[in-house]
């Protein structure tokens, strides 16, 4: 199975998923360093799935990064063809654009940022991606009782349009569209699965507006919610990726997933 993962900056990179995704199913991961000057491929070429990370710039930043016309039009070409395809964070925001939906740059609730707790929203419990994440929450859990994830995030600019048809997943208290689906197999993600302690401390601490010390002991007091999350979600969409590379069709209910 081949997995095309683009990245927009070096200090944004795959991270804890690159062991997560492959402890479940054999996986080649293939990097696409657009910051380098890798070109972007056609949606012929990313093979069995596609993953989008985040990064400091905008969705609409054609002039700072310009690959991200050939990003977007990836995405949306993905998202038309059901390849398996996740976007986090910037990829989120790039995807929604891609597909009709709107990016508020600087929103004004402003940057979110430490561990913020996932709510789900009603559509959640039936996806195919994070579906089976708040039933596998023991009544006891901390995470227990309308929760669906415990999750680093780091982002100024925020969804504020969903894309035409596009599934709404889940929110935060601060932001509401931290998690969507466009068509069958394009999900968006806005806060940080994949990231580790070391990568979110050198965010904290690049960016001015965030109080690094407080966003650190949020981490460090959820890390064990926060990893077993972020692996979860790996997981699963490792699994929706040998799906689409054995040629069957993805499950309607999470229930149905092996």
């Amino acid at each position: 199975m081949i997995l095309t993962v683009i990245e927009h900056m070096a200090s944004c990179p795959l991270d804890r998923f690159a062991g997560w995704l492959a402890e479940t199913q054999p996986l080649e991961i293939r990097t696409v360093r657009a910051w380098a000057g890798d070109a972007i491929p056609s949606v012929d070429e990313v093979g069995d799935g596609l993953l989008v990370l985040g990064g400091q710039g905008n969705a609409y930043d054609d002039a700072g990064s310009p690959w991200l016309p050939a990003t977007r039009a990836l995405l949306a070409a993905a998202a038309t063809a059901g390849v398996p395809t996740l976007g986090i964070c910037l990829g989120a925001q790039l995807l929604a654009v891609a597909t009709g939906g709107r990016v508020q740059v600087a929103a004004p609730p402003g940057r979110e940022t430490g561990v913020i707790d996932v709510h789900p929203r009603p559509d959640a419990a039936r996806d195919q991606l994070v579906g089976h994440l708040a039933a596998d929450v023991p009544a006891d859990h901390p995470l227990a009782g309308g929760v669906l994830l415990a999750m680093p995030s780091m982002h100024a600019d925020a969804v504020v349009d969903l894309p035409d048809g596009a599934v709404w997943l889940a929110s935060s208290r601060l932001y509401p569209y931290q998690a969507f689906r466009v068509g069958e197999a394009a999900w968006g993600l806005q806060f940080h699965p994949e990231a580790s302690r070391a990568t979110f401390a050198a965010w904290a601490e690049e960016l001015a507006d965030v109080d690094a010390v407080a966003a650190l002991a949020e981490y460090d007091a959820r890390a064990d919610q926060v990893e077993a999350g972020g692996r979860a979600v790996a997981h699963r969409f490792a699994e929706l990726v040998r799906r689409r590379h054995a040629g069957l069709p993805l499950a309607a209910e999470p229930a149905l997933l092996p």
